[in-house]
């Protein structure tokens, strides 16, 4: 019997329809269009105004794409997994809701919560119980309504993120395409530097926690700039290396979109040419768990069954790792 892999079949994405150009935070924040872009290459975001939908709806539209373009049944997925910084509630998890909502009533479902690794260790999670055996398709979004948690006072953090949903579908695979190899990675000490400090049970909610405005998310940029830049990088080419692959090996770099420096690095260190390197930071943004399937939707076309794709993400935690995956279907 033929060596069980999981391989994505089918790809999906939702971004809502506003754009928060950087124009229109020059009237927000005090910053300019030339210091975004220059720092960051971000030139717009996604903003999902409605005040009574939260990261769900996203999720619900992204799953709704998969399914439409794929024309899976959802009664026949396994499970969803829902990578998200910004669950719709505490305890009740998003991702029975979605699941619920898109007819998924044979799965079942959980979030997880990596920060922007969450859509990267939710591959892993999802090629573990494809591997089993036991599970046929497993439904993996990715989704953060990130607009929920920034003050768009502070400059450090509401130029940089923006609010999607990107969803892919895990089936098992006897050709030997899908997910390869992985390096995945933690460190604890870095959780002072991007967090938001109340609302967990270490300092649950309070008038005074709102008044400081601790509900936000908090950034030491030069700090967390200075430690994913070296440690996504690195990663990445660990996971070349020990599966001998070169620069002309790998189509592409599917790499976390958070910053265009840290993803020029990425590619630097690779050593790949930059028509290798998957990139929508300047539209999107930071789109925290949503920005590898956005990535995965909006260059599906150009990808072709057996592709080599270094995927590679960095979030607050720390969290960081790289996967190795080859494509295991033709779109066109």
């Amino acid at each position: 019997m033929s060596k069980i892999t999981a391989a994505i079949t089918a790809v999906g994405a939702y971004v809502p329809e506003y754009r928060l150009t950087n124009k229109i935070l020059e009237t927000m924040v005090e910053t300019t269009d030339e210091w975004i872009t220059t720092r960051t290459g971000i030139k717009e975001r996604r903003i999902l105004k409605d005040k009574d939908k939260g990261t769900s709806f996203m999720a619900i539209k992204a799953a709704e794409d998969l399914l439409a373009k794929s024309k899976v049944d959802p009664g026949e997925i396994d499970l969803v997994l829902l990578g998200t910084a910004t669950p719709d509630m505490p305890v009740a998890a998003t991702a029975v809701y979605v699941a619920t909502q898109i007819g998924a009533t044979n799965a079942f479902a959980y979030d997880i919560q990596a920060a922007c690794s969450n859509f990267l260790f939710g591959m892993s999670t999802a090629a573990r119980y494809i591997e089993s055996g036991r599970y046929k398709k497993v439904l993996l979004i990715g989704a953060d309504k990130m607009s929920s948690i920034l003050d768009y006072t502070d400059r450090t953090t509401c130029i940089i993120f923006g609010d999607g949903a990107g969803a892919v579908l895990f089936e098992p695979n006897t050709e030997g395409y899908g997910l390869k190899d992985e390096y995945l990675r933690a460190d604890g000490n870095g959780r002072e530097f991007l967090k938001i400090e109340a609302g967990g049970s270490l300092l649950p909610p309070t008038e005074e926690t709102v008044k400081m405005k601790q509900h936000y998310v908090f950034q030491d940029g030069k700090s967390v700039f200075k430690f994913a830049v070296s440690n996504m990088a690195e990663v990445a080419a660990l996971v070349m290396e020990r599966n001998g692959l070169d620069h002309d090996d790998v189509q592409w770099l599917v790499p976390h979109q958070a910053n265009k420096r840290i993803i020029d690095a990425t590619a630097n260190r690779m050593g790949l040419d930059a028509s290798k390197v998957m990139v929508n930071i300047q539209k999107y943004g930071n789109t925290t768990s949503a920005t590898l399937p956005l990535l995965l939707n909006e260059y599906e076309g150009q990808l072709k069954k057996g592709d080599n794709l270094i995927f590679a993400a960095f979030g607050g935690g720390f969290t960081w790792g790289s996967i190795y995956l080859t494509w295991a279907y033709n779109s066109q």
